[in-house]
């Protein structure tokens, strides 16, 4: 993969090269067929019209050149990123899994360009394909969008009137968006050079917040610094990377209000995708079943898929030995060893029996089904 990492920097590098030459090419080009056209306009003879028009000519031969270059370095890119995947993943896929769920795609895709801040593109997809997209839904994500671009341009009033509607509910989640806009506004009127202003304003606003008592407590010995904040001890108040994290913080925050993820389910339903496809692979290489995938009747891969945490949405225990999702049935059991499997599990490994010993499947430990205790998650 390094290898067509390196490949890829070589052609884009390669690109960015011939954009600046073609340019210039391009400028030198039109400039000699303007002064062509100005000999032949002024009657000029054949000779003098000669020597432009060659250049000219020299030119545009110049520009092709350049782009069998660069369709060249494509080509053999194309080559390189071929042999590094072999892999047919038309053995790899389930052929009936969006089997009668026409609707359900295009309404997917619809509310994904909602989710992206893409409403014209969305409404044009709506009507081409039937599919409602509820008004309430497309006037939240305005606003979302609309207190985006102002925190982009550094106005925070909007996200400060948005979090002061919704303190409660911001509150019962353990949010602080409201704290740090407050506290980027304070940080406003210091680079601005109005440490009064700085020092009203956190009176009229910190008080709502005894919780942050002691990141008060610096941000008011910061206005002694009010004049020199770029090298005092705190100078990470105007660290870019602010403004950056209370934008990704308020999508998250105004999302998880409407029980919403902070990301598209169908950008994180690709990416899961995506991050599964290697362990797919391996597990249809092993099965050599080249009709598809074993499905079990829960429409379950019937291996593990690692996920990042911040795509694990449920509290949901999957037993590492059957590999089946824990329920109230089956639920999952903590041995003295401290490893969890579900209870099926657990008295298969006891052969039914509670007090018969039997070897934990992680460690050499032994216990008895008696002693495991049930887990609550």
């Amino acid at each position: 993969m390094d290898s067509l990492i390196k490949d890829f920097e070589k052609v884009a590098k390669r690109q960015r090269t011939l954009k600046d030459e073609t340019s210039k090419t391009l400028d030198a080009l039109i400039q000699r067929l303007s002064e062509t056209k100005a000999a032949i306009a002024e009657g000029a003879g054949p000779t003098a019209c000669a020597k432009p028009a060659n250049e000219a000519k020299d030119l545009a031969g110049k520009l092709t050149e350049s782009y069998k270059d660069m369709q060249s370095v494509l080509y053999k890119y194309a080559k390189s990123v071929e042999k590094r995947f072999k892999t047919d993943l038309d053995n790899i896929w389930d052929p009936r899994a969006f089997d009668d769920k026409d609707d359900v795609l295009c309404r997917t895709l619809a509310i994904h360009f909602v989710r992206e801040g893409r409403f014209d593109i969305a409404e044009a997809f709506a009507a081409e394909t039937a599919v409602q997209i509820p008004e309430t839904l497309k006037a939240q994500f305005l606003e979302m969008f609309f207190i985006q671009e102002a925190l982009r341009k550094r106005d925070i009033a909007p996200a400060i009137q948005w979090a002061a509607r919704h303190r409660g509910e911001l509150e019962k989640r353990g949010s602080m968006l409201e704290f740090h806009l407050h506290k980027l506004q304070f940080v406003q009127h210091l680079v601005a050079g109005e440490p009064l202003a700085a020092l009203e304003y956190a009176k009229a606003n910190f008080g709502a917040f005894p919780r942050h008592l002691k990141e008060i407590q610096q941000l008011m010995c910061s206005i002694l610094f009010a004049s020199k904040l770029s090298v005092s001890p705190y100078a990470n108040l105007l660290n870019p990377h602010l403004w950056t994290d209370i934008q990704t913080t308020f999508c998250r925050d105004f999302c998880m209000l409407l029980g919403l993820s902070s990301d598209s389910p169908l950008f994180i339903a690709v990416t899961a995708g995506t991050t599964a496809l290697p362990t797919i692979i391996k597990m249809s290489s092993i099965m050599k079943d080249k009709s598809g995938l074993e499905w079990s009747q829960q429409g379950e891969l019937p291996v593990e898929i690692p996920l990042i945490d911040a795509y694990r949405f449920h509290s949901v225990f999957a037993c590492p030995v059957s590999k089946e999702p824990g329920t109230e049935e089956n639920p999952p059991m903590m041995m003295p060893c401290g490893h969890v499997i579900c209870k099926e599990s657990l008295m298969r490994l006891g052969k039914g029996n509670l007090t018969s010993r039997f070897k934990c499947p992680y460690c050499p430990l032994e216990s008895t089904a008696a002693q495991a205790l049930r887990v609550h998650l």
